[in-house]
């Protein structure tokens, strides 16, 4: 089933400041449907835009969730720290208006996040965990999941192996030792636990973001206490976003898995 045309919402002035939301077809009869925010990456640069998020979050739609393709600020274009992070979090904020009008279930929110878009993802998970005076922080909307594909997930590490050739440099304006703060602030593994069900996927032949970066993850996750799934899948960094290829139906397939257990455990309860 083909999805329906996605809505066009700005979050904010700029015209990066955008979100596309797809409702699938018979949602408002069908009752409130869950939320699956997918965040695009490109080593937060603006070569990369939501042209990347588009495919998936129309399958998602297709197949019965809320999807929401999120444009921000990027290094290039006027974005970077923190303009890229607080357009992420005010993108995710902005859904709470939404709900009764467009039939979101907003206590079912899964971020989904390709690479930088990962990292973006695996840090509006966790940033409920900030201080109240770091960007971002005091969320108006919680993740119950994340779906961290070929994520940079741990910066400090990402840095010294100079991914995208020197991308996280480029982000967050320096290097660990000069930005100490920025990296406390932006970086994944420094806010876990994050309470939410985390599903990292990840291409055993990526050269671009090695495995290693979802592993290393997954391991300080599991150790603060979250629940993480991580599947090492053959193929390079790009096959994750392509709609058709086994990656992606392995996501989708553990998104709706979920949404029926969660549908599940609400009738036991009632």
């Amino acid at each position: 089933m083909a999805a329906p045309a996605p809505h066009v919402h700005a979050y904010g002035a700029h015209p990066d400041q955008f979100l596309e939301l797809t409702v699938p077809a018979g949602a408002a009869e069908s009752g409130p449907v869950p939320v699956v925010v997918v965040l695009h990456g490109g080593f937060w640069r603006a070569a990369y835009g939501i042209e990347l998020a588009r495919p998936l979050a129309a399958d998602l739609a297709a197949h019965g969730m809320a999807a929401v393709s999120v444009e921000y600020r990027r290094v290039g274009a006027d974005g970077g720290w923190p303009e890229t992070v607080l357009d992420v979090a005010a993108a995710v904020d902005s859904l709470a208006p939404l709900e009764e009008t467009a039939g979101l279930d907003l206590a079912d929110v899964t971020l989904v996040g390709h690479s930088a878009g990962g990292h973006l993802a695996a840090w509006a998970a966790g940033r409920g965990r900030l201080p109240d005076d770091a960007p971002g922080a005091r969320p108006k909307i919680e993740a119950t999941a994340a779906v961290l594909q070929a994520g940079v997930l741990d910066l400090v590490r990402a840095d010294e192996q100079r991914l995208g050739d020197g991308a996280v440099r480029a982000f967050l304006g320096g290097g660990p030792a000069e930005a100490p703060d920025r990296y406390a602030a932006a970086d994944p593994v420094r806010l876990l636990p994050t309470g939410a069900d985390v599903l990292c996927v990840h291409g055993a032949a990526d050269v671009v973001v090695p495995p290693e970066q979802s592993e290393r993850y997954a391991a300080a996750a599991r150790a603060a206490g979250d629940r993480v799934d991580l599947r090492v899948v053959p193929g390079d960094h790009m096959v994750l976003i392509d709609p058709a290829a086994e990656p992606w139906q392995l996501v989708r397939e553990w998104l709706r898995a979920r949404a029926a257990g969660d549908r599940n455990r609400s009738t036991l309860g009632t």
